[in-house]
């Protein structure tokens, strides 16, 4: 929000408030305070007075919102909150946490699950909501957009900070057509129905995309959209978003784009920078090569005035031997870098003196999305709450001002008083398979053998226990080291 005061002797002070659409806990209102002559001046005298101030006021308003307009209306760092996973904290719990203990400003859904939204009831955190892919085509039907909203949107609006609706993720770069062509018509009956409640000022409509819908990126300024059933779509996509103020949204993921050479170039580390030759800008990370490609293919249509929001990135921590620059210190860099980077105000050599809405993918390591091994390492944080690295933001609040960076649920245990153990209810099959595990990684297996100091209680989970904490403690004591297929934990109570 921009609050604009004009300070007068004559009066209290003229506010002029309002909200920008989008990422960010403020709930701006507008605020006439009745203003009445002072002892001794008359009315016409008194008039004529506030005409001149309110002269300044505008002029001063109109300067103000020249200088800041960018970055009011992309400033947020968001977060992805997922929730493909089996060892969760229930969501009133993660919305309170986020609320009180992290900088957060928003929460993207992958759904809108109403327990899950209702959780964040009156947490002033903004939240975009998920209509999923196979409910799409649903939507096209004016009388299920109705439905929907009604039931999803309506019953919760009046406490919850709902800023968005999203319509499936990244459906243009499915092999669906009847899904492509599903995609506005769903957009527009939604606004529809926000329209006529009325919720359209409150709520946008947008639809995230992959960079996959781009035929060139490299170098940036050739950014174009693909042909075929791309095309066809991205026009009246775009033209709505312009006629609704609602952005344009872009998963945009370095990770996916590097090579051996470019690492530094990803995570925002100094690098000597890539230089594009039809414009002679150079480039010092390849976030925003990404960025300045999509602007450049929205600008190719004339669409260069919808703003851009990165409604997805991330590092993983943890991935599989054959996947490259996959660790915690290049997850921490990337995203930390990250967040520093969105929010400064540099913007990109293409979008200059800007900031830019980011959400972080993802709030939760989550062990049950398919896939590669680094496709359930990409969270901030462990399911109870501890992060798996820092990125400075966890904050307490104390006399209204941010501290230095601390945790206040589950206290991250000091670093000489950590122990792995085996998750509550891990299924003994599963425990026994990190016993055989750990026994092959060289780690001394004796002490839980018959006769062993440590064989009784003669128990897997028992077992389990030792030798997950041993191979903890041998390899380095970091959170990866105690993952084990998402049945380990980090305690610090000496078991």
């Amino acid at each position: 929000c921009l609050r604009l005061l004009v300070p007068s002797p004559l009066s209290p002070c003229l506010f002029l408030s309002f909200r920008a659409a989008g990422c960010g806990r403020n709930h701006g209102r507008s605020h006439f305070h009745s203003l009445h002559p002072p002892h001794g001046l008359d009315d016409q005298r008194y008039l004529t007075i506030l005409w001149y101030l309110s002269v300044i006021c505008v002029g001063s308003f109109v300067i103000s919102a020249l200088l800041v307009d960018s970055a009011v209306d992309g400033a947020g760092i968001g977060i992805s909150y997922g929730r493909a996973a089996s060892n969760l904290p229930p969501p009133v719990q993660v919305a309170q946490f986020l609320a009180h203990s992290t900088t957060f400003d928003c929460v993207k859904l992958f759904d809108a699950d109403p327990a899950t939204v209702q959780a964040f009831a009156n947490t002033d955190l903004a939240v975009d909501v998920t209509v999923p892919n196979d409910l799409v085509a649903n939507l096209t039907d004016l009388r299920f957009a109705h439905k929907w909203v009604r039931t999803n949107i309506v019953p919760r609006v009046d406490d919850t900070n709902i800023s968005r609706i999203l319509v499936g993720n990244e459906v243009i770069s499915t092999a669906n057509r009847s899904l492509v062509s599903s995609l506005v018509p769903a957009m527009q009956n939604l606004h529809t129905v926000l329209t006529s409640l009325p919720l359209q000022h409150r709520i946008k409509v947008a639809s995230p995309q992959s960079l996959g819908v781009l035929s060139t990126s490299n170098p940036p300024s050739t950014g174009k959209f693909r042909e075929g059933r791309v095309a066809e779509v991205m026009r009246p996509l775009l033209s709505f978003l312009r006629a609704t103020g609602s952005p344009f949204m872009v998963n945009a993921y370095p990770f996916f784009g590097f090579a051996v050479d470019t690492l530094d170039y990803a995570l925002f580390r100094p690098n000597p920078g890539v230089e594009d030759q039809n414009t002679g800008l150079v480039y010092s990370n390849m976030l925003d090569g990404q960025l300045d490609a999509v602007f450049s293919a929205m600008k190719r249509l004339g669409f260069d005035d919808v703003d851009i929001v990165i409604s997805e990135t991330g590092w993983p921590s943890v991935g599989d031997p054959r996947e490259l620059g996959v660790n915690v210190d290049n997850a921490r860099d990337y995203n930390k870098n990250l967040v520093q980077h969105v929010s400064s105000g540099t913007g990109t050599p293409l979008m200059p003196n800007r900031t830019f809405e980011a959400y972080i993918f993802s709030l939760f390591e989550e062990n049950l999305k398919p896939g590669p091994l680094s496709q359930r390492n990409f969270g901030l944080f462990h399911p109870d709450l501890l992060p798996v690295y820092d990125i400075g933001v966890l904050t307490t609040e104390m006399g209204g001002q941010a501290t230095a960076p601390v945790q206040t649920l589950n206290p991250t245990p000091s670093d000489s008083k950590r122990w792995c153990i085996p998750k509550p209810n891990t299924d003994v099959l599963l425990l026994q398979q990190n016993v055989e595990y750990v026994c092959g990684q060289g780690i001394d297996c004796t002490p839980i053998q018959s006769g062993g100091v440590c064989y009784f209680p003669d128990t897997v989970p028992a077992h389990a226990a030792f030798l997950m904490n041993e191979y903890y403690q041998t390899f380095g004591r970091n959170a990866f080291d105690c993952d084990f297929g998402r049945t380990g934990m980090i305690t610090a109570i000496d078991p």
